[in-house]
Formats: C-alpha cells, sequence, structure tokens
C-alpha cells in the first residue's frame, strides 16, 4: 500500500511541475481619449468605442480627442478590433449603428479617432494628431465645393 501511495504522489507531482507558469492577464491596457472625425454631410449625434465616448461632430467636422476615456491595449497587434457605435439621427429620429471595426496599425499609444464615412463606412485609428492635422493618419474631411449645411 504505501508504494502505491509512492505512485500517486510522485505521478501527481510530475504533473505539477509540467503546468504552465503563472498565465499573465492579457496584454497591458491603457486608457485613452476618444475623437470624432465625421466625413459626411450628417450630423453625428454621438458616437463611442466600447462604450466609451458620447461627443458629437459636425458635418465634415474634426477636432482633438476629448472624450474620456476607452480602455485599450498599449501595443497593436493583428486583428484588434473595437466596437464602434454612432448615432446620426434623421431629423428628430435617432439612427443607431454599431459595427465591430479592426484598429488600423499604430507604433505608439495616443488618442482614439473614430473616422465616419458615408455609407456606414467606419475605421479606426490611434494617433497623438487632432483630425484636423496634416500628421493625423487619415486626412481630415472636406467639404465639397459649394457644400451649404441643410437647415
Amino acid at each position: 500500500m504505501r508504494w502505491l501511495w509512492i505512485g500517486f504522489l510522485t505521478l501527481g507531482l510530475s504533473g505539477c511541475a509540467s503546468l504552465p507558469a503563472a498565465q499573465d492577464d492579457g496584454p497591458k491596457m491603457v486608457a485613452v481619449m476618444v475623437g470624432i472625425v465625421n466625413h459626411t454631410d450628417k450630423y453625428v449625434y454621438s458616437a463611442s468605442v466600447n462604450g466609451a465616448g458620447g461627443g458629437g461632430m459636425a458635418e465634415y467636422g474634426a477636432g482633438h480627442a476629448s472624450i474620456c476615456c476607452a480602455m485599450l491595449p498599449a501595443k497593436w497587434y493583428p486583428g484588434m478590433k473595437v466596437n464602434v457605435r454612432w448615432d446620426m439621427p434623421l431629423g428628430r429620429q435617432h439612427v443607431i449603428k454599431e459595427r465591430e471595426v479592426e484598429v488600423e496599425r499604430f507604433d505608439e499609444p495616443g488618442s482614439i479617432f473614430i473616422h465616419i464615412f458615408p455609407e456606414n463606412q467606419v475605421r479606426v485609428v490611434i494617433s497623438n494628431h487632432s483630425g484636423q492635422s496634416k500628421k493625423h493618419p487619415i486626412p481630415a474631411p472636406q467639404k465639397p465645393a459649394g457644400w451649404a449645411r441643410k437647415e
């Protein structure tokens, strides 16, 4: 009986030795500001990334990331995605849209910018430059010649 217990103990200890070391809790997360860049002729009432955000943006508008705070991995990885939700009302009726969007490659942490384009196209970039800056990864929106805000 004693040899049986020694055998079980040996097997148990050898099984523990083969367990992997303690797992880390995933990628390091950082809090980032959220910015909206609107490339359409419709007002964006609100927009968010993974539930964080909420600010609006005028037609063909861009600015600084001034809405706090979304949590994102500090380093980009292939397939990195966020949930983007935005509201572009028609008259007084809210029209809420939602899409999972891949975050474009970035080399250094910064603010997260939601770029909303016609036909519900959305791009998400990380940048330390405002949506109006020439250094921003996506050019700022341009109002078409002769465009006038619809009242």
